[in-house]
């Protein structure tokens, strides 16, 4: 019987039941950790850009650009809340007279830059 291209190639087959299945294997690939931005970009590649993520899993890549996206989100975010901070007025004076306040601009300066965060990186194809 002749060879198929895929043995040519170097390709071997597993028999399972009557049929002849490929051996395929993704590319080794480095773990790095993925926090919440990487995360959350995933699930967006996942459910918006499919042939983005299938491309990006196949070559071996998807866990190096995932942590880059996260790293990158997670700089912005510092970033962002340092300078939001210092325009509203957020000292600890404040935080010791009135809590409630604080909190209050607080949550408002951790949900202005969550909104960058994901409007510039998570929601955004970076390739």
């Amino acid at each position: 019987m002749e060879k198929t291209i895929f043995e040519k190639i170097g390709g071997e087959f597993e028999r399972q039941g009557d049929y002849l299945i490929p051996c395929l294997a993704f590319p080794p690939e480095k773990e790095q950790p993925i926090g919440l931005f990487g995360r959350q970009h995933l699930d967006y590649l996942k459910q918006h850009h499919k042939v983005t993520y299938t491309n990006l899993l196949t070559s071996g890549k998807i866990n190096a650009y995932l942590a880059s996206i996260d790293k990158a989100g997670t700089g912005m975010l510092l970033s962002a809340h340092r300078g939001h901070e210092t325009g509203t007025g957020l000292t600890e004076r404040l935080k010791e007279e009135n809590a409630l306040e604080w909190t209050e601009r607080m949550n408002n300066v951790r949900a202005c830059a969550r909104e960058i965060v994901n409007g510039k990186i998570i929601y955004a194809l970076a390739t």
